[in-house]
């Protein structure tokens, strides 16, 4: 094999063997905690016919509590007999009750609005006994680093380093339909440093900070409404 031919295997064998070795030594970390205050220190009773609804705001201006985690909280909620109403569902067969604009944001307002005959009865219909609001947000906290990407004689290659942090903050709010009562709260709190390595490639190493403040926030709920059955 030429010298220049030898030469080459040999930088790139040196340029993928330095990319897996920053790949094994960096590694994507968060840190997640989660907060309970119930008015009652006892698990909540649940029924056979008794259904969840997950709601996620999205009238807060600035940001949206997307479907999408409310959807993702119900999932890690459902099972031990808790059943959840989709929030797509709920809106559309509660309209326009429940639209971002109207939508009850306290129990007054809840109140208020279950004394309307067609809404008391599609609650009663879908069986909803607990209604849970979700706010908050993920968002990017800080940046830092650089990364160019360049084509050239040799080829393209990308080279640099760049880390973000990102944090979740979200609150769960309980509500009995039947009492009309707030049941109890739930916060979670997620922190997370991601990372874009280059070495030829960009290689994202993420920090799965927002699916992780999810499962802090289903199973913390779940296990909020575990209970014998009478």
């Amino acid at each position: 094999m030429p010298d220049s031919e030898r030469t080459g295997s040999s930088m790139e064998l040196f340029k993928y063997g330095l990319l897996s070795v920053l790949v094994v030594v960096v590694s994507a970390c968060s840190t997640t905690t989660v907060d309970e205050y119930r008015p009652e220190d006892k698990l909540v009773t649940l029924n056979s016919d008794e259904n969840f609804v997950v709601l996620g705001r999205q009238d807060a201006g600035h940001y949206i509590t997307g479907a999408d985690f409310a959807s993702c909280v119900g999932k890690k909620m459902a099972g031990n007999d808790i059943v959840i109403v989709e929030q797509s569902m709920f809106v559309d067969m509660m309209y326009p009750w429940f639209e971002p604009r109207v939508a009850p944001k306290s129990l007054g307002r809840l109140r208020k609005l279950l004394k309307e005959p067609l809404l008391a009865q599609q609650i009663r219909e879908l069986k909803i006994r607990y209604m849970i609001w979700l706010d908050g947000q993920t968002e990017t906290v800080d940046r830092s680093g650089s990364m160019s990407c360049s084509i050239g004689p040799g080829g393209a290659g990308c080279f640099g380093f760049t880390t973000w942090d990102k944090s979740s903050a979200y609150e769960a709010v309980v509500w009995d339909l039947e009492t009309l009562k707030e049941v109890g709260r739930v916060r979670v709190d997620s922190e997370g440093t991601s990372y874009l390595v280059g070495v030829l490639v960009p290689v994202p190493i993420l920090s799965p900070v927002q699916s992780e403040a999810c499962a802090g926030l289903g199973k913390q709920l779940r296990d909020f409404f575990e209970s014998e059955k009478p």
